[in-house]
Formats: C-alpha cells, structure tokens, sequence
C-alpha cells in the first residue's frame, strides 16, 4: 500500500510545472517541493539512521525534519522527482509501526494534492489503518491520542468507530461524536484544515 501511494504521488507531480511546485502545502511553512523532499527522506530513514539523525538533532523532530528537507531538497523540482522515484520502493523504516509509512503517504499526499486541486481516490484500509494508529499514539510520538481524548469518532464511508461506546439506538450522540469521512477524520486528527462540511456532529468545533 505504501508502494502503491508513492506510485500514484509520483504520477501527479509528473504534470506540475515549476510554479505548483512552489506552492504552499498544508504543512506550515513548508512548499509541495519541499514536502516531496519529506517523503523522499522518510523513504530513505532506517532504524539506526533515525536515531542517530535524533541525537544529531537533540532530539527534536521539527529540528530533524527540517534537515532532512534541507538535505534531499535538489536544486530543482525535476531533480527531487527523480529522488523520489529512485526510493518509490524502498522497505526501510524507522523505530516505528508500519503503519507510520500509511500516514507520511496519505497525509503528505493531500498536504501536496489539496492545495493544487487534486484528488485520490484512496484505498480505504490504506486510510483506516492511518487513522487507527494516529488516534492511539501519543502527540509526543507524532500521533493525536491527546488530541482525540473523550472524542468518539464515526467514519461515515466505513464500518468505523473509535473512541467512547454510541449512546443506545434511538438515542442522540452526547457531545463527544465527529462524522465524517475517514480521510476527512484523518486529516482532522492530524491537524490539517477540512472543509466547513466535512465533519459533522457536537464534538466536530472541539476536534478542529
């Protein structure tokens, strides 16, 4: 899945001219160039890699990512596309779950498409097995777990519920449920900006 993502992001890069390539993603502060040079340093990290680029770092991922951008960012957007093709296949991960590679294609891929006005049809496991993962890890690990506390979240395109059990059929959602689509959830969790109508439900003001 992750392969299949990598794949399918190097497809839409293909067609952008120099100018989308500038574009501010939805990662503050960060380009669609400088994203794609994310994802081509993620695919490159390996276990040790990643620790030893941690302690380098002092142990601040911000500081970390933003060398990593830095080294794998080429001179031009043709270049990082070549870099990205080269790892599209790459297996090595950091210390981590697998399921972190399923959120760095999914969520940086809209970080890229959305701003530029386009959209992927994604695999709804790929989406689901994200969003699982975010809503359990803690934010210090790079997840949500804090920031979806006491909320109860309904995928509306998936059998999907995370969080507190529903109130008894008949019954009305308390305060905590947010609706959406799975992407839509995920996005949300992950800090990123949705449409007004995305999400729906009492707790949708608190998540956002």
């Amino acid at each position: 899945m992750v392969h299949a993502e990598r794949a399918a992001l190097i497809e839409d890069l293909a067609k952008l001219d120099d100018e989308q390539w500038r574009t501010p993603s939805l990662c503050a502060g960060w380009t669609v160039h400088d994203v794609a040079a994310h994802l081509v340093d993620t695919a490159r990290t390996t276990r040790l890699g990643f620790v030893a680029a941690m302690v380098r770092a002092r142990f601040d991922f911000d500081r970390q990512n933003a060398r990593g951008v830095a080294r794998e960012r080429a001179g031009s957007p043709q270049e990082t596309w070549e870099r990205l093709r080269e790892v599209a296949t790459r297996t090595s991960t950091p210390p981590a779950p697998l399921d972190t590679r399923l959120v760095e294609e999914v969520v940086h891929g809209e970080d890229i498409r959305r701003p530029l006005g386009l959209t992927r049809a994604y695999p709804v496991e790929a989406v689901v097995r994200a969003l699982r993962l975010q809503a359990r890890t803690p934010a210090t690990f790079g997840g949500a777990k804090e920031r979806v506390a006491g909320l109860r979240l309904v995928a509306t395109d998936t059998d999907l519920t995370l969080g507190e059990a529903g109130p008894p059929k008949g019954e009305s959602a308390d305060g905590s449920e947010v609706r959406g689509s799975a992407l839509a959830l995920l996005l949300a969790v992950c800090g990123r900006p949705v449409p007004p109508d995305a999400l729906s439900g009492p707790g949708a003001g608190a998540l956002t």
